[in-house]
This record gives structure tokens, C-alpha cells and sequence, in this order.
């Protein structure tokens, strides 16, 4: 397994507070750092659903813009677009 390389300060206390769960736990304080990242990100995050949505999961409603109710109006919104079109064509 590759390790990235990262730095990381800690204040007095929480270098103390490591030290001491690293040594309680016999482990090393990389270990213990690690151990922590992945709880922290999989109480934040849950875990990812599986399928389109779980590849999708991070962008969908990321986007800003567009009038708020869009969705609401939608079918209004395509029936201007079509009865448009048509008018173009004549």
C-alpha cells in the first residue's frame, strides 16, 4: 500500500491527546490519524449508494441559477418551447 505523505500541526493538547490514544491503543499516531479521517468522513458523508446515483451523488445540486421553481413549472416551460417551435415553422 502507498502512503501520500501530509503534514499536519496540532496544538499541545491534541499532540498530547494523540500521543496518549496511540499509546493506549498500541498503535502508531499515523494509525491513529487515519483511523480518525476515515470516521470522521464516513459519519459526514455515509456511505455512497451503489448505482448511478452513488457516481452521481457529489454533483447533483451543486448547480446555482435558474429561477428556483423550474421544476415546478417545467411542463409549462416545454409547451412555450413547443407551441415556439411550431410557430417558427410556419
Amino acid at each position: 500500500m502507498y502512503y501520500m505523505m501530509t503534514t499536519v500541526r496540532l496544538d499541545a493538547e491534541t499532540s498530547r491527546a494523540l500521543e496518549r490514544a496511540a499509546r493506549e491503543m498500541g498503535r502508531t499516531r499515523s494509525d491513529v490519524i487515519r483511523e480518525a479521517i476515515v470516521e470522521l468522513a464516513r459519519r459526514r458523508l455515509g456511505p455512497k449508494p451503489a448505482g448511478p446515483y452513488g457516481q452521481l451523488r457529489d454533483l447533483i445540486g451543486v448547480a446555482r441559477g435558474g429561477p428556483p421553481d423550474l421544476s415546478v413549472r417545467s411542463g409549462e416551460t416545454f409547451r412555450r418551447l413547443l407551441e415556439a417551435r411550431r410557430t417558427r415553422r410556419r
